[in-house]
């Protein structure tokens, strides 16, 4: 038996150490968000926070998790009444499509915008773009909807940055 952090609630879970922190989250705690893509680390659907960092939960085992670890999935960025900038602006730009990918999508947006624009001077927007190619290039979306990812990034960074309202 274990606990885990999961969006600032605790739960105690009886599962093997070298199950995946996906299966987890989803088969044991019930969180839909974090999806399965590949399995293997490559296209992003899986993607939480784990301790204010990005991380892709389906090649995380379980046992590798620090004992206090607080894992942040898309449920926990944000409420309806209280949307997160990534998601109001992922709404804003008509992002989603089918959707599998959005949550993995904006958990990644969203760790970039922390470690890049929050509490930080504002960066250019060729320094903005190219921050975002390096850190979103890692998500596939099979949609296609990279040009508005792109435009919801933005947006989100002005508005964290203060330059928007």
């Amino acid at each position: 038996m274990r606990v885990i952090w999961v969006d600032g609630e605790s739960h105690n879970v009886d599962v093997e150490d070298d199950m995946p922190l996906l299966w987890v989250l989803r088969d044991e705690l019930g969180c839909t968000g974090p999806k399965y893509g590949c399995g293997i680390a490559m296209c992003g659907a899986c993607t939480v926070h784990v301790d204010d960092r990005p991380v892709r939960s389906c090649s995380l085992r379980i046992g590798d998790l620090k004992e206090d670890a607080k894992v942040i999935t898309i449920a926990g960025l944000g409420t309806p009444q209280s949307l997160h900038a990534v998601q109001a602006a992922w709404i804003e730009h008509q992002v989603a499509q089918c959707g599998y990918c959005q949550p993995g999508q904006i958990m990644a947006a969203t760790a970039l915008l922390d470690a890049t624009v929050k509490g930080k001077p504002p960066l250019s927007d060729k320094e903005l773009d190219d921050q975002i190619d390096r850190v979103m290039s890692a998500n596939l979306c099979r949609c296609g909807t990279y040009t508005r990812i792109r435009a919801a990034i933005r947006t989100a960074a002005r508005k964290l940055q203060g330059s928007e309202p």
